[in-house]
């Protein structure tokens, strides 16, 4: 991989990681004013596709959703799958010879 790629990758990971972070931002002020609310599943599944780090840095920052089950869970679970594959894809790409 060269390293023009790694760097647009990093910055769309950048970019959805801000923008899962500002939809739970958008949910947490919603919450606070009593209105329509942003479903769980849909909070999860932006960080199941790329956003973990985001909803977990919004969670433990905007204390948001920190004390709600099984949604914690569901959301450590996913970053630590989400550790767990790049911590994979690093050890294969060091054995092939990518990184």
């Amino acid at each position: 991989m060269l390293t023009t790629d790694i760097i647009k990758f990093m910055g769309l990971f950048a970019a959805l990681n801000i923008f899962v972070f500002s939809i739970y931002f958008v949910d947490k002020q919603a919450a606070r004013n009593g209105r329509w609310r942003i479903s769980e599943r849909t909070l999860l599944m932006l960080a199941f596709f790329g956003g973990s780090l985001g909803a977990i840095s919004a969670q433990r920052l905007l204390r948001h959703k920190t004390q709600k089950e099984p949604f914690r869970s569901f959301l450590q679970g996913i970053v630590v799958l989400h550790v767990l594959l790049v911590l994979g894809i690093g050890w294969a790409g060091m054995t092939v010879g990518f990184l």
